[in-house]
């Protein structure tokens, strides 16, 4: 399952794990689609492809929870 991280480790932006525009890397770096953009959708981290994450329904959250550690490196 995914981490569904909820942040860009970029900007800060928020990315709540039901809403899309969100973009991970294999290895879930999380950034938002304007940061993936800027980054010509390569993750600085690993040098992995950003792919759009999937969402996660809110119906799930309280067994399926999203993480609520940020990682924002501003």
């Amino acid at each position: 399952m995914l981490e569904m991280r909820p942040d860009c480790e970029t900007c800060g932006t928020l990315l709540p794990a039901e809403a899309p525009g969100a973009f991970i890397c294999s290895f879930e770096c999380t950034f938002c689609a304007e940061c993936a953009e800027d980054l010509d959708e390569q993750c600085p981290n690993c040098e992995g492809e950003l792919m759009d994450r999937p969402t996660r329904a809110k119906k799930h959250h309280a067994k399926h929870p999203p993480s609520t550690v940020r990682h924002f490196k501003g």
